[in-house]
């Protein structure tokens, strides 16, 4: 009966045991690959954040350039007070 326990035991870990322990990995690894409910929004909120400061990005460019053009059409400013002469 001794004899018999260590090659049954041996079957049932190649044919049993490590199939299973491998197809629960595969699952999980699956699982990952696809993102969770929670992931899915955090996702979408970066993504309405992104646009947002685009958004912004983009409106203070066009205000930089607006001012830039004004500043080029105005003459300089006096860099010290003409009360003196």
């Amino acid at each position: 009966m001794d004899e018999m326990i260590i090659p049954l035991v041996a079957i049932l870990a190649l044919f049993v045991v490590l199939p299973g322990m491998v197809f629960h990995y595969i699952t999980l690894w699956r699982r990952q690959k696809t993102l969770q409910p929670d992931d899915e929004r955090m996702l979408e909120d970066l993504w309405r954040s992104a646009k947002a400061m685009e958004h912004r990005i983009e409106t203070l460019e066009s205000l930089l350039a607006a001012r830039d053009t004004d500043t080029h059409r105005r003459p300089p400013r006096p860099t010290h007070s003409h009360l003196d002469d």
